[in-house]
């Protein structure tokens, strides 16, 4: 649970989590290039979800405490004392901002699919041709996935729910989100992020509400999965 500091403003949990962390770094001595213990028992220890975990542990990278070594594990640097200690705010929490990006859009897609418009289904196919395209040539389909899941939302015929979908999906550029995001996107993934988007767009076609939001669903918690090199499965009983 989040709670307060000096400013009055609620810290996120990843905030809370690497400040405990950095406690624990500093009560066990775990010197500068020394390994912290391994991340499903450094979960266990600390009372945490392993996603928690994570965005703190990057929280910390970006910060320049820990050093992430994939394959090798985290590891923990020597920096300077900095103020009172406690993490900074990079952005949302990226498993907080997938949750409501699944309720929301699984709700607006549900508005679109009732909506079915030709029109507005033609827009949708043209991002998802962008996004196979840019896959493609190698490029990150981001701003093509963007027009994707806004079109959707246009559709839905409900400017306040698309101006919403519009700044969760926008989030993904913070610091904290666009590091752990960056840490796993490949061709592969994004192949898949494709294939995804096709079972969407059918589902809409067929005007087929419940469909529609399942595929969403899926799609969204896949991402995060991917983020996290977890399961659905088990992002969903994290989220």
């Amino acid at each position: 649970m989040a709670t307060s500091h000096r400013n009055g403003d609620a810290r996120r949990q990843y905030q809370l989590v690497a400040d405990r962390v950095r406690a624990l770094i500093a009560a066990e001595g775990i010197a500068p290039g020394a390994r912290l213990p391994a991340e499903r028992d450094l979960a266990l220890q600390l009372g945490v979800s392993r996603p928690s975990l994570r965005e703190a542990l990057i929280a910390l990278e970006i910060e320049g405490r820990v050093e992430i070594r994939g394959g090798s594990g985290v590891y923990a640097c020597a920096v300077p004392d900095q103020g009172d200690g406690a993490t900074r705010a990079l952005g949302e929490s990226p498993a907080e901002m997938m949750q409501a990006r699944v309720v929301l859009e699984s709700a607006v897609i549900t508005l679109a699919a009732a909506r079915v418009t030709k029109e507005g289904l033609r827009r949708i196919e043209e991002a998802l041709e962008a996004m196979r395209d840019d896959h493609a040539h190698g490029r990150k389909p981001v701003e093509a996935d963007r027009r994707f899941h806004m079109s959707i939302a246009d559709m839905g015929g409900n400017s306040v729910l698309t101006g919403m979908v519009g700044t969760l999906f926008d989030d993904r550029h913070s610091l904290i989100s666009s590091r752990m995001s960056g840490r796993v996107e490949s061709t592969r993934t994004w192949e898949t992020a494709v294939g995804e988007h096709e079972a969407i767009l059918q589902a809409l076609a067929a005007r087929n509400p419940q469909a529609a939001a399942a595929a969403m669903c899926t799609h969204l918690l896949a991402s995060h999965g991917r983020w996290l090199g977890e399961p659905a499965d088990m992002v969903t009983a994290a989220l």
